[in-house]
């Protein structure tokens, strides 16, 4: 199983933003940063998780364990439904991605195990 760490991050709040996504899984570690432009943190969160799954199923990844320090975006997942219906087509992107796996599992896990995305996904904010 492949295991994929995510992460958004703002300055500010909306702000600069960028994703981080570490993967990990067959005996290899890859990383990535991406600016994501000005959005709020949440937003952020969400885009760290899209990009993320978008890499894994052009790698051919096809059984995924996500990991998010966002309990927003991971509760949301779970019940497959935001109350800010700003976040709804976000939503609704990572639950289209999600049906293209054969299996996909998020968990929520604390910032502190959460280090290299949040790393990744502050250098993207500095890229821009």
């Amino acid at each position: 199983m492949i295991e994929v760490y995510v992460d958004g991050a703002s300055a500010g709040d909306p702000g600069l933003s960028g994703a981080g996504i570490f993967i990990r899984g067959h005996g290899t570690a890859e990383s990535y940063s991406f600016p994501l432009g000005k959005m709020t943190n949440h937003e952020a969160e969400y885009h760290a998780l899209i990009k993320g799954m978008e890499i894994c199923l052009k790698q051919g990844y096809k059984v995924v364990s996500f990991r998010t320090d966002s309990q927003l975006v991971d509760r949301a997942i779970e019940k497959k439904f935001v109350k800010n219906t700003s976040y709804s087509p976000l939503l609704q992107r990572v639950l289209e991605l999600s049906d293209q796996f054969d299996l996909f599992f998020i968990k929520w896990i604390s910032s502190k195990d959460n280090k290299v995305a949040d790393q990744l996904a502050r250098s993207a904010i500095l890229k821009q």
